[in-house]
């Protein structure tokens, strides 16, 4: 034998008795050599594995992927990769394959050292997902030649891919107080000191992280050559722990007593305002018991504790009297908590004594409040009486069978809660009738509050109807009701509704739809039951096209719309209202007058009365007092001129029933039947309407003339 062949076979025995798992692969894949060691792994006989190929050991391998990985093997020479091999029996193993690629007899192999690592493996799993269960990220700094490896979840915490990044000239400006953790890591890395301190993070997005920084020293010979530490993301710890702080400040600092008691009735714990207010310190305050209210009855003490350990949570309010004689009233809120592995009743405790104060004081007000509107009830049925005694007809004077039809109205809206808009002339009335409405409604036994709104100036019209509060405005030095807090349960008259400020009748709006408005320096609403019936000798409808008045108030107010027609209008009924004022002012006069001439009546019947009622008053009280009795006959009192209409200014009945007729076609856009049509207006039958305009010559295009 010479002395190659025995050179080769020393180099054969300690391949195959080496303490290693040995396979070769040729470029198909298959395996051409395995030693002892490997095969027993797996399981196989050597001849059995010489018939193997890696697709056989290795599942996850394919053609595709043996032939890219025989390329790379053979251009680097030399690869360590990790992988998973399978027994013969079909179990699963991880390995670590050293492969080297060379040349045997001109035959191209690939050499393959494998080192089974399923245990180290298994630990070095458990310990990354402890690491990220937990989100701590190790690392380790060598100070012999600056290195340092980091961990996967160190590099999740700082968002970062790149070790370098780790170094402690780098990593520090990651930190809000850089400063200080520089001064750690060079107390760590030059004098041996360990640290263990929590830090700010600066992120990517802007938001709050906070880190716990740990560093240790590796010390051999008393010479350090490694540092070994590990960051760990607690900021959801600390931002409990703020809350925490947070939450004790703000039981510190509140003026409720709050405080824990065990069964024994001694003090656990009191915070700052009670101990304060009771004058003690904190370790006087956990020895007494029940000496800190020496007036209270310790068995009810003691039956409150077992009340709230019972329920869970119980409230009362207690009164106290002091030595010094003076009383408090305390509002208690017991709970049952667990506080250091003890379960204890937590007392809230808040002095009320002000507000029971406040309460008494309330009450006297309302008592004394309540007398007064009894006082303003009787005033308004004294007042009520007092215009029934005067007035005829309900308030009014009538007999004209045209007013009659304004009465009926009144006497429909009457019995409902309905919004009544009164239209007419200035001295029409418009008062007597919204009276009327009221007196004949559900609500005549409450009071009638009449508000002139013409009269308010704009910067107190508002205080006026809704009231205010004391320092609302300068000058308030009261509280003041509103006319709408008078008028709950009754009705309010808004006379000369036209002249509300266009700013506030959005508020007045308010109090028609939902029946609630603010009074001025409110802090809470105020809820009304009240009638509106408003009034008005100006044309809303133009107000509202030119922006001076709201549309959806107007609406609102227009529900029941009642037009006081003018005295010219309802002239029979002047003989009525000039003797009911003749006798009123004669008996005020003291003169004796009984009646009226009937020239004096027929001179009133011609005169056109441009004030209505109001100056058909005025005329007659100027009469008592320049003429004499019984009879009041025609004087200088009477306008002969004013308001007389002259012959050339009457038309025939006919003319005046056609220029009428075609001013309704006009504003019905020539409709004549349906509910928007002429007829309706009219108060005429729809075949009636069409007989009168063909007897008046009525055509369509009399009207395009126009």
């Amino acid at each position: 034998m010479g002395q190659f062949e025995q050179q080769s076979q020393v180099m054969d025995w300690q391949i195959e008795n080496l303490p290693l798992k040995i396979m070769w692969m040729d470029q198909e894949g298959a395996i051409v050599y395995a030693n002892a060691k490997f095969c027993e792994r797996l399981g196989y006989k050597q001849s059995e594995a010489l018939s193997l190929n890696i697709f056989d050991i290795n599942p996850s391998a394919t053609a595709e992927s043996w032939k890219e990985h025989w390329k790379e093997v053979k251009k680097k020479k030399v690869h360590t990769f990790k992988s998973v091999h399978q027994t013969k029996k079909g179990k699963y193993y991880d390995v670590e394959v050293f492969a080297q690629f060379f040349s045997n007899n001109g035959k191209e192999i690939i050499c393959a050292i494998v080192n089974e690592i399923t245990e180290s493996s298994f630990y070095k799993n458990l310990l990354k997902h402890s690491e990220r269960l937990n989100a701590i990220g190790g690392w380790k700094l060598n100070l012999q030649d600056g290195s340092i490896i980091v961990t996967e979840e160190a590099h999740r915490i700082f968002d970062t891919d790149n070790n370098e990044d780790f170094l402690p000239g780098n990593v520090i400006h990651r930190f809000e107080d850089h400063d200080k953790l520089k001064a750690l890591l060079h107390g760590v890395m030059r004098k041996a000191i360990s640290f263990d301190e929590v830090f700010s993070l600066k992120t990517k997005d802007g938001s709050a992280k906070f880190i716990r920084c740990v560093a240790e020293p590796v010390v051999k010979r008393s010479k350090i050559y490694k540092v070994i530490g590990t960051y760990q993301d607690v900021t959801d710890d600390v931002e409990k722990q703020q809350q925490l702080e947070t939450f004790k400040y703000i039981i510190d600092n509140t003026k409720d007593y709050i405080y824990l008691r065990d069964d024994d009735y001694q003090f656990k714990y009191a915070n700052k305002s009670m101990v304060k207010g009771l004058g003690e310190s904190s370790a006087e305050h956990l020895k007494n018991g029940f000496e800190y209210f020496p007036n209270y009855d310790r068995a009810w003490i003691k039956e409150t504790y077992k009340n709230i350990m019972r329920d869970g949570v119980f409230e009362f309010v207690n009164e106290y009297t002091n030595d010094k004689g003076r009383t408090y009233y305390f509002d208690f809120t017991g709970l049952k908590v667990e506080y250091m592995h003890e379960e204890l009743a937590c007392i809230i405790c808040r002095d009320i004594s002000d507000i029971k104060i406040a309460e008494k004081e309330l009450k006297i007000a309302l008592n004394e409040l309540s007398e007064l509107k009894d006082e303003l009830e009787i005033d308004n049925q004294y007042l009520r009486e007092e215009i029934s005694s005067k007035l005829n007809l309900d308030n009014i004077i009538c007999q004209s069978e045209e007013y009659r039809r304004v009465l009926e109205q009144v006497t429909q809206v009457a019995v409902t809660d309905t919004t009544v808009l009164i239209t007419g002339e200035s001295g029409t009335g418009k008062e007597l009738l919204a009276s009327a409405v009221h007196l004949n409604s559900k609500r005549t036994e409450r009071a009638l509050i009449k508000v002139n709104c013409a009269t308010l100036p704009k910067e107190l019209i508002e205080s006026e109807l809704f009231g205010h509060k004391k320092g609302a405005f300068t000058g308030a030095v009261q509280d003041k009701l509103g006319k709408f807090s008078l008028a709950d349960g009754g009705t309010i008259f808004l006379d000369e509704i036209g002249e509300v400020p266009l700013d506030l009748q959005a508020k007045l709006l308010r109090v028609l739809q939902e029946g609630e408005f603010d009074q001025l320096g409110a802090t809470r609403t105020s809820k009304v039951d009240v009638r509106v019936i408003a009034a008005t000798n100006r044309d809303l409808e133009e107000m509202v096209k030119n922006g001076s008045f709201r549309e959806d108030l107007y609406y609102r107010l227009n529900v029941f719309p009642i037009h006081n027609i003018p005295l010219r209008e309802r002239k029979s009924d002047i003989p009525l209202l000039a003797q009911f004022f003749l006798e009123r002012y004669a008996a005020k006069a003291g003169k004796n007058f009984s009646r009226l001439s009937k020239k004096t009546i027929a001179l009133l019947m011609d005169y056109n009365f441009p004030g209505n009622i109001r100056e058909l008053e005025n005329l007659i009280e100027r009469a008592v007092i320049t003429e004499q009795g019984p009879t009041l006959k025609p004087g200088s009192w009477i306008p002969l001129v004013k308001g007389k209409l002259g012959v050339e200014e009457f038309k025939s009945l006919e003319a005046t029933q056609r220029e009428y007729i075609i001013r309704v076609l006009d504003h019905t856009g020539w409709r004549v039947s349906g509910p928007k049509g002429a007829a309706r207006i009219l108060d005429m039958k729809d075949k009636t309407l069409f007989a009168r305009m063909k007897k008046l010559g009525i055509e369509k295009q009399v009207s395009l003339k126009k």
